[in-house]
């Protein structure tokens, strides 16, 4: 089991950028695939990014393509979110995962209940 810390949430503008950032302890993430997801109020969770566990691919739900970049650095044993043209659409709780199946895509089908989930950080978009 992994634990995930999500960091870098917080009150931004619309039109401005953050970077989420989570860190994986208690094992190493180098096999994983590792998503991004995010749940607003009275809405379900929803797919925001995920990387395969090269790194090499990446997949965006359509809400968020060109604006959002998912990245990992497995030195650091951390996966990041970059954020860019943000939308007061975007304002939610933002969780990282860890896929338990190694060697996978990255897709949104690859996570579920049983992978490993961060306590998540809030963002907030002002209109």
């Amino acid at each position: 089991q992994v634990q995930l810390v999500e960091s870098g949430g917080g009150l931004v503008q619309a039109g401005g950028s953050l970077r989420l950032s989570c860190a994986a302890s208690g094992r190493t993430i180098f096999r994983s695939a590792m998503g991004w997801f995010r749940q607003a109020p009275g809405k379900e969770r929803e797919f925001v990014a995920g990387t395969s566990w090269t790194g090499d691919t990446t997949y965006y739900g359509d809400s968020v393509k060109g604006r959002f970049t998912i990245s990992r650095d497995n030195a650091k044993n951390t996966v990041y979110l970059q954020m860019n043209s943000l939308k007061p659409d975007d304002t939610a709780v933002y969780y990282c995962a860890a896929d338990r199946k190694p060697f996978r895509g990255g897709e949104r089908s690859d996570f579920d209940e049983d992978d490993d989930w961060g306590q998540g950080t809030q963002v907030t978009v002002s209109s």
